[in-house]
């Protein structure tokens, strides 16, 4: 007997979007921020992620302008780069990932970190206005910050702070929720992860569900 099932895309898109604003609880988010966190639901397939979901005032505006000018966006890791929707991009945007660079393993072992915290390094003198997405390395996030450490690092317009997993994914993200050396977001512990970093940034890119 065969199955039964929705075969239109579009309804089925359209559904789900619908379930997850019946059934989130999304009342302490602005509008901006709202339609962020129900594309990460949706990617997440959790409703109740909202709960661990945190923004910096002003993070997704800070953001989504930095993206109208043209910032480029800079990723960890190739999941995240390659899981952005280019279409949604508002001018043509690069997004970076220098994960794979000639020469980072070197780097790694001569700075005595991972490859993700190295391939940073291929993005200090292009950081600032631009925004940074890390979906999956702890190790990056706390990089990240250490560089910014620095009064002479140019900031970026916003970091989306998103890394998964057991060892230093929370710590990382709440160190930058403690810092906030510029307009941020993150989910809290270890929830994270790709899916969500890059639902984060399709959001961000265009207001069209």
């Amino acid at each position: 007997m065969p199955y039964h099932y929705e075969k239109n895309g579009q309804a089925i898109y359209d559904e789900s979007f619908a379930t997850i604003r019946r059934e989130a609880k999304l009342n302490n988010f602005d509008k901006n921020e709202e339609q962020v966190v129900v594309r990460m639901i949706h990617a997440a397939g959790m409703v109740g992620l909202e709960k661990h979901i945190r923004f910096s005032p002003g993070m997704v505006s800070s953001a989504r302008l930095a993206m109208d000018g043209g910032a480029p966006i800079f990723c960890d890791a190739r999941m995240v780069s390659e899981g952005v929707t280019r279409q949604r991009l508002p001018a043509d945007n690069d997004v970076i990932c220098t994960l794979h660079t000639d020469g980072i393993h070197g780097l790694a072992a001569k700075i005595g970190n991972t490859r993700s915290a190295a391939a940073l390094e291929h993005w200090r003198d292009n950081l600032g206005g631009s925004i940074v997405a890390i979906g999956n390395a702890p190790t990056a996030l706390f990089h990240l910050l250490n560089m910014l450490e620095d009064p002479k690092c140019p900031r970026p317009a916003a970091i989306i702070g998103c890394p998964v997993g057991f060892v230093g994914a929370q710590e990382s993200k709440a160190a930058l929720w403690a810092d906030q050396p510029v307009p941020c977001m993150i989910v809290n512990g270890r929830l994270g992860g790709s899916a969500m970093t890059v639902a984060a940034i399709n959001a961000i890119a265009s207001r069209k569900e």
